[in-house]
């Protein structure tokens, strides 16, 4: 699969080059269409149920010398691109900034680099994993699954259990891309916090649940929420996703299922099938949870998700207007106040009772 992946960016990196040249050899100033990555033309796709990009689209030419500088500077990471993925090797977006630097390619700043990886992105419809481009790892992954290694070339065919490391296995490149080989597990719990991934560890929810855990820390990290994909309809593993009670870790969960904003672009990210069960506002007053005041930050968080349209559905709504009413949030952690092993003995067995009963 990795090669057929490699196969066809390795194309279109190709076909970007020969459609600037032959510019250049037609006399003509280079130009590139490039999708235009602004909310005012992001739409809600029914059928992928996720934001996609609509048709709109700006041209960069190098006949307008103040698009000179950006239009280089893609070129250029579109040739980094290219070589990364004909050499078999990676890079960070933190490297491939002070690596522009050789070249005289003056990016401002990080940010200005990140930025045109992902305008690379949005031309070639191509997630920046797939030119071995990606972000500092956080996120985990625990349980009974055995993949084989397909890259880096150093460790390609080598196999690994991803039970074997009682922190977890960070989910990196190699663990994103790597074969599934067997597994065990019958479903997916998605964590946001880590010190609940670490109680779920020592309570043996692996075991217990028969499940796969995956930390996010936070918000989920691409690669994380390509290797949930890749669980979910590879594997056909049902995922579920366990986020504070709060309206961001609705919004993590959201992400998850439905995209965002700043990934648009690209198609596959996204578990449209994954369930969030929870922590959810009406959870607070079930499970007699310790609670917080809404901040202000919350509440404005909460205004904007009820106009937004991955929002829209009833479960959705009613948990924001509970929000509202409450005017209170929790953590998963919160829990604890019950006894450390609450949520597992609890929480869990009542939350997917719910989900299967109205499923």
């Amino acid at each position: 699969m990795q090669k057929k992946l490699n196969k066809e960016v390795l194309s279109k990196l190709t076909e970007l080059g020969i459609e600037v040249y032959g510019q250049i050899e037609r006399g003509e100033f280079p130009r590139i269409k490039l999708p235009i990555r602004s909310t005012s033309n992001i739409v809600f796709d029914e059928e992928l149920k996720q934001l996609v990009l609509g048709s709109y689209r700006a041209e960069r030419t190098a006949s307008n010398i103040k698009q000179i500088r950006s239009l280089t500077q893609l070129l250029w990471v579109a040739s980094f691109a290219k070589r990364l993925v004909e050499e078999g090797k990676s890079s960070t977006l933190r490297d491939l900034y002070y690596h522009s630097l050789n070249y005289g390619i003056r990016f401002r700043e990080q940010l200005e680099s990140d930025d045109t990886v992902t305008d690379l992105e949005a031309l070639l419809m191509e997630p920046r994993e797939a030119f071995n481009i990606f972000p500092k790892e956080r996120s985990s992954i625990f349980g009974n699954l055995t993949i084989e290694y397909t890259t880096p070339e150093t460790h390609k065919g080598m196999r690994a259990n991803l039970s074997s490391n009682p922190d977890g296995v960070m989910i990196g490149l190699s663990v994103a891309q790597a074969d599934f080989i067997s597994c065990k597990a019958d479903k997916v719990f998605v964590i946001e916090k880590n010190a609940v991934f670490r109680r779920f560890i020592e309570e043996r929810v692996y075991e217990r649940f028969n499940a796969i855990l995956i930390d996010t820390a936070g918000q989920a990290p691409r690669l994380a929420r390509l290797l949930l994909r890749r669980l979910n309809m590879e594997l056909g593993l049902p995922v579920y996703l366990l986020t504070d009670a709060d309206p961001w870790g609705m919004h993590i969960a959201m992400v998850i299922i439905r995209g965002s904003a700043n990934a648009a672009h690209l198609r596959e990210l996204t578990t449209p099938e994954a369930k969030w069960v929870g922590l959810w506002a009406t959870d607070i007053k079930r499970f007699n949870l310790p609670s917080f005041p809404l901040t202000k930050l919350d509440e404005d968080r909460i205004r904007l998700l009820e106009e937004d349209l991955r929002y829209r559905d009833f479960e959705w709504q009613s948990e924001l207007q509970e929000f509202k009413k409450t005017k209170r949030r929790a953590e998963l952690e919160s829990f604890s106040a019950h006894g450390l092993s609450a949520i597992v003995d609890k929480y869990l067995p009542k939350k997917l009772k719910m989900i299967s009963e109205a499923s």
